[in-house]
């Protein structure tokens, strides 16, 4: 699907990505770690009720279990063992590592109440992101031609930056899935299994890595708080709600 053309500085405007009507987005929480086959299920399920009318959007926060997926664009090759499972995603990207202490957070959204344009949710997700980690004094910045957040490393040597989150969306019927992975305090190890994001000059890192010793709740609220203010107000709700209007 085409993103519609944006005017200059669009994307940068809140108003862009709040709906017209404030409708609340439901926010969920899952305390568990979900198998990724169960919430890619519930993901298109929600995501083909939301089409239909028949289901209002949703944000699910989550954590995983170890394990690969694979984008549409994976290279073979950038799988380095298989020490983990791997899924086929059906999102956009290459090979991604999702497991515990990585947030993942699933939008579920529906752009033709958010301006129907693609480009603007990936920088309003951006955004997002880059609003959560300043809030814990980590400056995140965007890469031309690289979508994701990274974090500067000078201690690693001249021009070296990290990966501290990644972004891969789907849009279907105009309403979004997949998401954004955070990384919190993952075993970054688990990234040696593979090339993230086909990218293999510039590496990874976390909150913990950098220092920033914060709870998974901790980040949860300050991911809420900042959600709020790129797309609009939230309501809690039951995780269970995810799938029951689908």
């Amino acid at each position: 699907m085409e993103a519609l053309t944006t005017p200059p500085g669009g994307c940068e405007s809140t108003s862009k990505l709040i709906r017209a009507d404030h409708k609340p987005v439901e926010w969920l929480i899952s305390s568990e770690p979900v198998p990724y086959p169960a919430a890619l299920a519930a993901m298109q399920a929600r995501a083909t009720a939301i089409a239909a009318g028949e289901a209002g959007e949703a944000v699910w926060l989550l954590e995983h279990p170890a394990l690969y997926t694979a984008g549409t664009s994976a290279v073979p090759g950038d799988l380095l063992t298989d020490r983990l499972p791997v899924y086929d995603a059906g999102r956009g990207g290459q090979y991604t590592y999702h497991g515990p202490g990585q947030r993942v957070a699933y939008i579920m959204l529906d752009l033709r109440e958010r301006g129907r344009d693609i480009r603007c949710l990936v920088q309003g997700l951006e955004g997002w992101v880059i609003d959560t980690l300043a809030a814990h004094n980590i400056a995140g910045e965007r890469r031309a031609g690289r979508i994701g957040v990274w974090v500067d490393r000078p201690d690693k040597g001249a021009g070296k930056e990290d990966k501290i989150a990644a972004i891969g969306v789907r849009v279907s019927k105009w309403v979004t899935f997949h998401g954004i992975s955070l990384n919190v305090d993952p075993d970054l190890t688990h990234y040696d299994g593979i090339v993230p994001c086909g990218i293999t000059d510039q590496g990874v890192t976390s909150f913990e890595d950098l220092g920033q010793l914060v709870s998974m709740p901790e980040v949860d609220s300050v991911l809420r708080r900042c959600f709020e203010q790129r797309f609009g107000p939230t309501m809690s709700s039951a995780t269970e709600s995810l799938v029951s209007a689908s």
